[in-house]
């Protein structure tokens, strides 16, 4: 399974910059879209333009137009859909869905989720750690299950110093901040759930998945990791190869983000 998770910044401007050519390139099984901004109609244009019009989708808006929107896009059919990761504040905010779908060597849960940004002190942000709670006892019941699962994504957050480049100047900033950072360490603690990329990787710094379209931060590799594939590890176990498709110039990128690829063996 081929598993490409990518904030697209907006499905529609993605499609017009080269996006979904470049996705449809990549021969994908599956897709975790995130920040798709735009409604099931406007999704299925563009994917069908982009050359994803005979996939299965799983889609799910947030309540104010034009925001958030996470979808799971895969060759073969989903077994089963939902929008919910539990609490009911989070219904309707576009930011979680997930899928089962069939493998040979049994069910594989498949979520998209989008954490958005908080600021530190505020309601923003203590919303922003509901959310990673939930996300938290969703990954605790699927470990207690034994799932195959992964939780791919725009997590927000960068885990540790070698995660971004000017560490020291986001101590006290939203998407770096100790208890955010600790949602993970306890995630991964007991070894019951991994961060792929990292894990087939190796030490940082880098490679950052997000740079600001403001300035030389491109040009620089002044970049977040804040993208994901969390898997269980069932799953994990059976990760063989990740990467990042970091666009060779800036004049190339088609999101702000780049797309993390992980290869799973499921033979």
């Amino acid at each position: 399974m081929r598993l490409i998770t990518a904030n697209v910044n907006g499905i529609r401007a993605a499609a017009r910059r080269g996006g979904l050519s470049w996705l449809a390139d990549q021969r994908a099984d599956v897709l975790c879209l995130q920040e798709v901004r735009a409604s099931d109609d406007q999704l299925a244009a563009a994917l069908e333009e982009g050359g994803h019009g005979d996939w299965h989708v799983a889609h799910t808006e947030a309540a104010a137009k034009g925001r958030a929107g996470v979808a799971v896009i895969s060759r073969h059919p989903h077994l089963r859909v939902s929008a919910s990761v539990g609490p009911q504040e989070f219904d309707g905010a576009g930011r979680w869905v997930e899928v089962d779908l069939a493998s040979p060597v049994g069910t594989v849960t498949v979520a998209s989720t989008y954490v958005h940004t908080g600021e530190a002190g505020t309601d923003r942000q203590a919303e922003k750690m509901r959310f990673l709670d939930a996300i938290g006892t969703r990954l605790s019941d699927w470990s207690a299950a034994g799932r195959m699962a992964v939780v791919a994504g725009d997590l927000n957050i960068a885990h540790h110093e070698h995660d971004l480049k000017n560490w020291k100047g986001n101590l006290k900033k939203s998407g770096f901040l100790p208890q955010e950072r600790a949602h993970l360490d306890r995630w991964f603690a007991e070894g019951e759930w991994a961060d792929v990329h990292r894990s087939l990787h190796g030490p940082g710094p880098g490679p950052y998945t997000w740079w600001s379209w403001r300035g030389k931060a491109f040009d620089n590799d002044s970049g977040w990791r804040i993208d994901y594939q969390l898997a269980s590890r069932p799953l994990a176990d059976r990760a063989v190869r990740a990467g990042v498709g970091r666009a060779a110039t800036y004049d190339q990128r088609w999101s702000d983000h780049a797309a993390v690829t992980v290869y799973y063996d499921l033979t």
